[in-house]
């Protein structure tokens, strides 16, 4: 695992971020998918520089995190498991492989635990392939409680 960067370095590694896409229009989400990409987090020393430095208030960057349900405020886990919530896949059984889910790790969604990270997600386009995940960023169609035992045992979980 690498080690920690001090509270220094990420925001000097999120000033160069703010300064190489500060200049397109409409920064605010580039530069939060960069910080993200950078960090595998939004930070949340890193929102009142962002604010500053786009001349927004702190209020609006930390609106933006939390209102778009890709962007983390907290490291994500070795391997995200993301359950899709579209009205398909309920109507196929994923609430009921969301609540197994949650129960099998211990976590709800947003939560990590044995290095797995678990996430909703709002429709993967697999609506004939119901319920559908994305397991470290490859799309699974037609996932039940076993499959997913098997995925989630496969990470030591």
């Amino acid at each position: 695992m690498a080690p920690a960067l001090s509270a220094e370095a990420v925001l000097n590694r999120t000033d160069d971020i703010v300064t190489e896409q500060a200049g397109l229009e409409g920064p605010l989400l580039p530069i939060l998918h960069a910080v993200q990409a950078a960090f595998g987090y939004v930070p949340q020393e890193t929102l009142p520089l962002i604010a500053d430095r786009l001349n927004i208030s702190r209020a609006e960057v930390h609106g933006v995190v939390s209102f778009y349900h890709d962007f983390r405020e907290a490291p994500a886990g070795k391997h995200v498991v993301k359950l899709c919530r579209a009205e398909a896949c309920q109507a196929q059984g994923a609430d009921a492989l969301a609540d197994h889910a949650k129960a099998r790790l211990g976590v709800d969604f947003h939560g990590t635990a044995k290095d797995v990270t678990l996430e909703p997600v709002f429709c993967l386009g697999l609506c004939a392939c119901g319920p559908a995940a994305l397991v470290d960023g490859r799309v699974v169609g037609r996932l039940d409680a076993a499959r997913l035992d098997e995925i989630l045992a496969g990470f030591g979980a």
